[in-house]
């Protein structure tokens, strides 16, 4: 699996004009499922992202995680991060899970994060999905499990 996380104030996700998922202060995860992957990866990627020290201590250190902060998170599907630029310049994505595949692990990632104690609103697997946040930092991270 692939996953872009950023530190975030806030970030929502609004399908057809209507809010459907949000998060305060935490994480924005765009996440895509790959050929191949399974529940396992989905679940070594949430637990990887719950535990990354990416949040600043009173120092002013990145040394607090998710976790520690209390945060949540807002997490997305988008099977664009599967993108192969090498040919040409339209890029393919026929590396990306089938579509009932990326479906299924791209819940999976989000309720398993939840059990992990971060809480966790998704997007609309699918939709066209408008998506704002506030970058915190800027801090933004490219993950695979």
């Amino acid at each position: 699996m692939r996953a872009l996380l950023q530190r975030v104030t806030e970030a929502s996700v609004t399908v057809d004009g209507q809010i459907i998922g949000q998060t305060g202060p935490g994480l924005l995860i765009l996440v895509c499922a790959m050929q191949g992957d399974s529940e396992a990866q989905a679940e070594q990627l949430a637990t990887k992202i719950s535990k990354l020290r990416i949040f600043t201590d009173d120092a002013g250190k990145m040394n607090r995680s998710v976790l520690d902060t209390g945060g949540s998170a807002l997490v997305v599907s988008q099977f664009t991060l599967a993108a192969d630029t090498s040919r040409g310049n339209r890029p393919g994505f026929s590396t990306a899970a089938a579509p009932a595949d990326g479906e299924r692990l791209y819940l999976h990632f989000a309720r398993h994060l939840a059990a992990l104690g971060v809480p966790a609103e998704t997007g609309q697997f699918g939709a066209d999905m408008k998506v704002r946040l506030l970058n915190d930092g800027p801090v933004t991270i490219w993950m695979e499990s």
